[in-house]
């Protein structure tokens, strides 16, 4: 019998049947019949602490007994007000004010509806915009198709549906770029700003790595110049560290490599390592304080129904105390020490005619070869090796689970270069 589950990105007539999961123990998951593959992607990224984590588990369990849910409208609840202490505690200083919701795509909406009514209530009601990045993604939802790439992005379907943003040229200087090599991405940006500042409430960005735009991976310079600008042209800077936030990139946030903090930060995927969904979107005095006031104007005009739910954020704090507990931060300087040597490090990978770079940042490593055609059949040479790899456009990844065994990661990147031998 046909499923009705109606999944993401595929083709209906041609997709093959999805494997059934039954289960997960560590950095893998196990399929009905018994085989067992090594998640390589982190279940899109978040499943940081791997499958069945007892601690995890127990805290769910524990947090069911006593409150599963209640709306945050109006009320609150222990482990919602312990997960805001706890984020203000480990964000950059000065993002003191957290705002809950339900995913990281939502989260990036608040943060845009967040910037735009800031600059109205300071009486700029023009700056309505939102200036993203070229090789941008924010998310699937209206608002965040709007400011991902709207070039080779996956949403240009929908151009006609979507409000017009501005775009600045993606930085191309890598993360350890000199000065003077940042300052042509900065150039870029400041020429967008000069132009359209009048209209401009924020700068979005994914800060070091553009995750699904293709794994770009950029200068911590790039961070500390369009913090300036901003701050120049009177714009809110926004950090999305849905995918960079909780270790991605070998820090726990990728603002932390600059030693700076945006105006507005949105925290997701490993937030609760992956076992429930929820989002948070941290703002500092500047924007938060512009909200207090008489008028029904002040008021911040949005309240997702499972925002601050009990369940999630029991989860997050536990997943948080693992991570600090666990010295995370040496396991994912210990998986890319591993991920450089294997990968970054072969030289017959980064020559091979297929091939058009090989990057590694913290826990994260690409394969970006220079057609897409040549990733076709990838995804089912590595499970028969034992892993699940699910490679996009021209780019081979892994974004493995922190707890991942040296054995098991060099076989996740024994087969990722056995594709190309």
């Amino acid at each position: 019998m046909t499923s009705p589950v109606w999944h993401p990105y595929a083709h209906l007539k041609s997709q093959s049947p999805a494997p059934k999961v039954i289960g997960g123990e560590g950095p893998r998951f196990i399929l009905e019949g018994g085989e067992q593959l090594l998640d390589a992607t982190c279940s899109w990224w978040c499943m940081i602490h791997g499958y069945a984590h007892p601690r995890l588990v127990a805290a769910i369990r524990e947090q069911a007994g006593e409150l599963c849910h209640v709306m945050l409208g109006g009320l609150t609840h222990e482990p919602a007000d312990r997960l805001a202490r706890e984020l203000v505690r480990v964000t950059p200083e000065g993002l003191d004010h957290v705002f809950f919701s339900d995913s990281g795509s939502v989260g990036m909406e608040v943060a845009m509806k967040m910037a735009v009514q800031y600059h109205r209530l300071r009486g700029n009601p023009g700056k309505h915009r939102m200036l993203s990045l070229m090789k941008a993604y924010h998310g699937d939802t209206a608002g965040c198709m709007a400011v991902c790439d709207p070039e080779e992005g996956m949403h240009s379907l929908f151009s006609g549906y979507l409000p017009r943003h501005h775009f600045a040229p993606a930085p191309a200087a890598p993360f350890d770029a000199e000065p003077e090599a940042v300052s042509a991405d900065l150039a870029a940006l400041r020429a967008v700003l000069e132009q359209h500042h009048h209209e401009i409430a924020a700068l979005l960005m994914e800060p070091l790595l553009q995750a699904a735009g293709g794994l770009n991976m950029t200068s911590p310079l790039y961070l500390k110049g369009a913090q300036a600008l901003c701050e120049e042209f009177d714009v809110l800077l926004v950090f999305d560290e849905v995918a960079t936030g909780f270790g991605r990139t070998g820090k726990l946030f990728a603002a932390d490599h600059a030693d700076m903090a945006p105006d507005i930060m949105v925290l997701s995927k490993g937030l609760t390592g992956g076992y429930l969904g929820h989002a948070a979107t941290l703002a500092n005095d500047k924007v938060h304080d512009a909200f207090i006031g008489d008028s029904p104007a002040h008021a911040f005009m949005h309240g997702p129904t499972f925002m601050g739910n009990p369940l999630a954020c029991r989860v997050a704090l536990e997943s948080l105390a693992v991570f600090e507990d666990e010295r995370y931060l040496e396991k994912i300087a210990g998986l890319n020490r591993l991920l450089r040597e294997e990968l970054l490090e072969d030289e017959a990978l980064r020559r091979h005619p297929q091939v058009r770079d090989v990057r590694v940042l913290g826990a994260t490593a690409v394969i970006e070869v220079k057609n897409a055609a040549d990733l076709e059949g990838v995804a089912n040479l590595a499970r028969a090796r034992g892993v699940w790899l699910r490679p996009f456009g021209r780019w081979l990844y892994t974004m493995p689970a922190y707890i991942t065994p040296e054995e098991d990661m060099r076989h996740i990147t024994g087969v990722m270069k056995g594709w190309f031998q």
